[in-house]
């Protein structure tokens, strides 16, 4: 093999499946070069091996997706090994002609190995940090000749990965799909709770009592939990309960794997302006609302790079267009959760000036699930500080927090409060 080879070379892959990774965009452009016509040619010859003349891995430490664009439609088996985790892809005998510079393992993909492996038989090897799943995997024909391979993988846990390696046979077909969520009952509405920051990642630092972001942050994620969970048909859990990082990709890959129905993160973050405070409840946009959301997402996107975890777009020619028009349609879900969590606060907690506003918050990046970024209040402004620090006033945010979701779930049955 190739690739690093089977028999040594070096490397292939990485994905962003919701949106992470910009600096590869460059590179993306040459991924249209067509085909020498010789290959073209050649590859009529039913006994010709198939020509990979273009691949690609991106990804994070949640995900990674593997792009490889065949000279014909190429059919293909998988299954995986452990120790260390892998996904072995089976082709018919292919010659790889792409540059394995522009494949090399990154994020979740420790290493990459592709090449032949027997007569007529060549093999794509995927190996991986931690316990993984196939979450995606499609044959794409191209305009005019020619067929794209797309391969998507997300953390697993370990029962899962096990679950994986004791049932499987080696699976083929143009088209696989697994959303890697928990099968969950169609009545229960499941509410993934984020508590921002954690482990080395303090977050903000209160000005009075210098107390950590992180700690206020999981203190309401837990209260809301367990009111949350007193509502009949709801269903909350944590992305994090103790004091640890989570990369912000894993924390939106940990909702997707619940089958979580949406998406609430907290924070409480810390203004250059004391003067301001009051609770504020953002959503995702491209082009944020003003330049205090843009400032604030920049921050809370650092959140990635104190672990040393790269953080781009997604390049376009990986991006589907359903998953595009999906994002729209979640995006307008969320504003509607936005709009309810300000109605609901309005008299009752304090919010600040223009209370629902949006920018690019990667943790709220997830493609199928409704999501807000919830600022209880600004550690650099006294009063908010010392208001996230009593139980009541924590418990009456909580209450209408609870008294929103539900009021989004049932708009024509929750009542008032």
């Amino acid at each position: 093999m190739t690739g690093r080879n089977l028999a040594g070379g070096k490397g292939l892959f990485e994905y962003a499946f919701a949106a992470r990774l910009v600096a590869v965009a460059a590179l993306l452009i040459l991924l249209g070069t067509a085909i020498a016509p010789s290959a073209r040619a050649s590859a009529e010859d039913a006994d010709a091996p198939l020509i990979a003349y273009n691949a690609l891995l991106v990804g994070d430490d949640a995900r990674a997706r593997l792009v490889v664009d065949f000279d014909r439609s190429p059919e293909f088996s998988y299954h995986y090994l452990k120790d260390p985790a892998r996904l072995v892809i089976t082709l018919p005998s292919t010659a790889f002609g792409f540059s394995a510079d522009a494949v090399a393992p990154r994020g979740l993909v420790s290493d990459v190995r592709y090449g032949a492996t027997g007569p007529g038989q060549s093999r794509i090897v995927l190996s991986a940090r931690e316990p993984i799943q196939m979450t995606l995997g499609e044959v794409r024909q191209e305009d005019g000749a020619g067929a794209r391979l797309v391969i998507d993988l997300a953390i697993a846990d370990a029962a899962r990965f096990e679950t994986l390696l004791a049932r499987q046979q080696p699976a083929t077909g143009d088209v696989f799909t697994d959303s890697l969520s928990t099968p969950v009952d169609d009545d229960i509405y499941v509410v993934a709770v984020d508590a921002g920051h954690g482990g080395v990642d303090t977050g903000a630092v209160g000005e009075d009592t210098k107390t950590l972001e992180k700690t206020i942050t999981l203190d309401f994620a837990r209260a809301f939990a367990r009111r949350l969970a007193q509502e009949p048909g709801y269903e909350p859990f944590l992305t994090r309960d103790s004091d640890i990082y989570l990369s912000l990709s894993r924390r939106v890959e940990l909702a997707r794997q619940h089958g979580a129905d949406l998406f609430i993160s907290f924070h409480a973050d810390s203004l250059d302006q004391p003067d301001i405070s009051g609770a504020t409840v953002y959503t995702l946009s491209d082009r944020a609302s003003d330049r205090l959301a843009a400032a604030l997402a920049r921050r809370e996107n650092l959140s990635n790079e104190i672990m040393g975890i790269e953080a781009d777009n997604e390049p376009e020619e990986v991006t589907d267009i359903l998953l595009d028009l999906t994002r729209r349609e979640t995006q307008s879900f969320s504003i509607s959760l936005a709009d309810r969590v300000v109605a609901s606060f309005n008299g009752q907690i304090g919010l600040i000036n223009n209370p629902h506003r949006f920018a690019g918050f990667m943790v709220l990046r997830a493609p199928d699930i409704p999501s807000i970024l919830l600022e209880i209040g600004f550690l650099s402004n006294a009063e908010d500080e010392r208001r996230m620090l009593d139980p009541e006033w924590r418990d009456r945010l909580v209450d209408r927090l609870v008294e929103a979701v539900k009021r989004y779930r049932h708009p024509l049955v929750s009542g008032g409060g």
